[in-house]
């Protein structure tokens, strides 16, 4: 099992749309690429949040091809469409993770 983590700061300007947004449309999109089975939201606590909230979205994956299918053929344009809606307002950090237990 992989786990795909995308850390997320939101400005605040944004927050709320911004998470409605993630649940309503880019989780779905991304999930419904057939890459992933299902998708985690959390919201990192115990930070500064001056600049924004930051969260923490987990796409899980059974195995490494799909992931790597994702990359190649779906996010770019994820990412651009991420891009085009809330410009500078979000940064974004991602890493790849394996289920170990």
């Amino acid at each position: 099992m992989l786990i795909y983590n995308v850390t997320i700061k939101v400005d605040h300007s944004i927050a709320d749309k911004w998470l409605q947004w993630l649940k309503d449309e880019h989780i779905p999109d991304i999930v419904g690429t057939s890459c992933f089975t299902h998708a985690s939201i959390l919201r990192l606590i115990e930070i500064d949040e001056s600049e924004g909230i930051t969260y923490a979205v987990q796409y899980h994956t059974s195995d490494k091809k799909f992931y790597q299918q994702y990359l190649e053929k779906y996010a770019e344009d994820m990412r651009k469409k991420s891009t085009e809606k809330w410009g500078d307002k979000f940064i974004a950090f991602r890493t790849i993770m394996e289920v170990v237990y």
